[in-house]
C-alpha cells in the first residue's frame, strides 16, 4: 500500500463495499475497464491500492472505438498501465458506428472477448452512483419499466463464467474527480462526453442541474436510492415469475396454463409472458406484444392476438394460450 497517508475515506468505504457485497472475492482474476476518464481512473487507483487486502490477479483492459475524437487515448492508457506496472490488453474496434448504443454493445463484447483469452472471471467498471441516476432518468424518459429503472446493477453475470462488477454505485462523480485530483492522475477529457446530440450527455449536463437547482439538490442521491430498491424488487419478482413458469408452461414450451395464470397477480402474469415470449418471436418482447398475450388469459375461446413479430400469433383454446406460426400445423389443445 505504500504510505498510509494514501489511504482516504474512499478506499475505506470501497473496501468496505467489496467485503459486505462479496463483489470480488480473495485471489479472484479481476479485468478493470479503462477508458482514461476520471471514473475508471478512480477506480484503477483504489482497486490497484487494495490489491494487497485481496491478492487478485489484476490488470488493464482498454476499448479503442477508433473514432477520431478518440485519438491518443490509447497510447494514454498504455502509459497509465506501465506506470502502474500492470499489464494491459488493449481492443480495436473496426469501422464502428458512432453511437452510444453500438459503442456500448461493442464494449462489453471487447471485455468478453479479453477475459475468455486471458481467464479473467471478472471485469469491473467505474459506473458511479451518478451513472445510475442518469441511467434512471434515461430509461424512465424512454418508457422502461421496473427492470430498466435498476438497470445498473452491483454485479451481473456477462457469460457463465465471467461476471460483471461495479464497486463504484455509491461513489458520485464528483468524488471521483476530487479523488483523481488529490492522487494527480491524468484524466482524458474525452470530447464525446460533451456531445450533445448524445441523450446521455444532455441528462447528465442540462437535465440533471436542472432537478438539482430546482427541485432536490440531492437529486441523484434519490434517484441512485430508488434504482436500488426497485433491484431487490425486481429480482425477487423475476425468481417467482421464473418458478411460476415452469409450472405454466406445457411440454413443448409452446403453450400456457391461462387457468392457473388467472389465480396470479398481474404484475406476475405479465413477467411469465415477458419470460415466454422470446422462445415463440426469438427476442425481447416490448410492452405492446406482453400485454396482448396478458390480455388472452381471460380472453374468450378462439380469440387470438396477430401483435406479434413476423407470422407468430397467440390463439385461446380452452384452457391454453397457444403460439405458433401462422403456417403451422395446429396443436392440441391438452398442451402436451
Amino acid at each position: 500500500m505504500g504510505d498510509r497517508s494514501d489511504w482516504t475515506l474512499l478506499h475505506a468505504r470501497v473496501h468496505r463495499t467489496l467485503r459486505q457485497r462479496n463483489l470480488l472475492p480473495k485471489q479472484a482474476t479481476v479485468l478493470i475497464a479503462i477508458s482514461g476518464g476520471q471514473d475508471s481512473l478512480c477506480l484503477g487507483k483504489l482497486l490497484l491500492d487494495l490489491q494487497p487486502k485481496w491478492s487478485w490477479q489484476i490488470a488493464i483492459a482498454h476499448c479503442d472505438h477508433h473514432w477520431k475524437s478518440d485519438a491518443g487515448i490509447a497510447e494514454h492508457v498504455r502509459q497509465i498501465a506501465k506506470s502502474w506496472q500492470i499489464p494491459i490488453y488493449l481492443k480495436e474496434a473496426k469501422a464502428l458506428k458512432e453511437t452510444e448504443a453500438a459503442a456500448r454493445k461493442w464494449r462489453y463484447q471487447a471485455l468478453v472477448e479479453i477475459a475468455r483469452e486471458r481467464d479473467f472471471k471478472y471485469i469491473v467498471t467505474g459506473h458511479t452512483k451518478s451513472d445510475r441516476a442518469e441511467t434512471f432518468l434515461y430509461n424512465l424518459i424512454r418508457g422502461a419499466g421496473a427492470d430498466g429503472l435498476s438497470s445498473l446493477s452491483w454485479q451481473r453475470f456477462l457469460t457463465e463464467q465471467i461476471q460483471l462488477v461495479r464497486p463504484l454505485l455509491n461513489v458520485l462523480r464528483q468524488e471521483t474527480l476530487e479523488f483523481c485530483q488529490q492522487f494527480q492522475l491524468p484524466i482524458w477529457f474525452d470530447a464525446v462526453n460533451n456531445n450533445q446530440k448524445y441523450a446521455r450527455n444532455r441528462i447528465r449536463r442540462d437535465l440533471i442541474p436542472y432537478l438539482q437547482n430546482n427541485f432536490n439538490p440531492q437529486v441523484e442521491n434519490s434517484l441512485a436510492q430508488t434504482s436500488e430498491l426497485l433491484r431487490a424488487d425486481v429480482e425477487y419478482l423475476e425468481d417467482e415469475a421464473q418458478k411460476l413458469l415452469a409450472r405454466v408452461v406445457s411440454s413443448d414450451d409452446r403453450q400456457l396454463n391461462r387457468v392457473l395464470l388467472q389465480n396470479v397477480p398481474l404484475a406476475l402474469q405479465r413477467r411469465v409472458i415477458r419470460q415466454f415470449l422470446p422462445k415463440i418471436i426469438g427476442k425481447n418482447p416490448n410492452y405492446e406484444q406482453i400485454e396482448a398475450v396478458v390480455n388472452l388469459i381471460i380472453a374468450p375461446n378462439k380469440s387470438r392476438t396477430s401483435s406479434l413479430p413476423g407470422s407468430a400469433i397467440a390463439e385461446v383454446r380452452g384452457d391454453w394460450i397457444v403460439c405458433q406460426q401462422k403456417c403451422q400445423s395446429s396443436i392440441s389443445e391438452n398442451g402436451n
